[in-house]
């Protein structure tokens, strides 16, 4: 499965492909086939299947942990573990866990490196508020230095299971994810984690 956002990007890369294959230069079509499959790739979109444990936390996103720590939150206290998308993570992010959507909220920002702490405040970010059974999540989409456009899928009111399709950020960035502060973490830093499989913490 592809995106839908990536279509446009596949269509006219395709069609510029297309476009040089037709005329006498090797080179070039060689060169527009390798951005097309490079943006096949950037917007693949695989199944995922979320494991069977009713307490587990997915992870929102493929990629890197780069931060696990106690955070304070628009007042609240949570526990915060970062996750920084290099440009070849698959870009759809998926539910950590089930719950309703009450909010969903845009914040225009920067765009500075997002595998930095400091991106998760000062970067353009969407911040999608999810109410469990266990208490709040928050997911946060963070834009980067290449990524310049977070898409959420969902809207308040919307009810997701966990692992579902959440949103997507175009080319690598960083998702923030807040849990409540008394969630038992399953990753360290430096951990590999797959959107909707990978099992980040459980919740108490």
């Amino acid at each position: 499965m592809i995106a839908k956002e990536g279509y446009p990007f596949i269509i006219i890369f395709a069609l510029i492909f297309l476009l040089v294959l037709i005329l006498p230069k090797t080179v070039t079509a060689i060169l527009a086939f390798f951005f097309l499959l490079l943006m096949v790739i950037f917007f693949r979109d695989p199944k995922r299947i979320a494991p069977d444990d009713p307490f587990g936390a997915v992870s929102p996103a493929d990629g890197r942990v780069v931060e696990i720590t106690p955070a304070v939150f628009q007042g609240e206290e949570f526990l915060k573990i970062g996750i920084f998308m290099n440009l070849f993570s698959v870009h759809i992010n998926r539910f950590p866990f089930g719950g309703n959507v009450t909010e969903v909220r845009h914040i225009p920002g920067g765009f500075a490196p997002a595998d930095g702490a400091k991106a998760s405040l000062s970067n353009e970010r969407n911040e999608i508020h999810i109410s469990t059974a266990y208490g709040k999540i928050i997911a946060v989409q963070v834009a980067g230095l290449i990524a310049r456009r977070t898409v959420s899928y969902v809207e308040a009111g919307d009810k997701r299971g966990r692992g579902e399709r959440l949103g997507m950020i175009k080319f690598s960035s960083r998702v923030d994810l807040y849990l409540p502060k008394d969630a038992r973490v399953n990753v360290s830093l430096g951990t590999k984690v797959y959107a909707g499989e990978t099992i980040v913490a459980h919740l108490r």
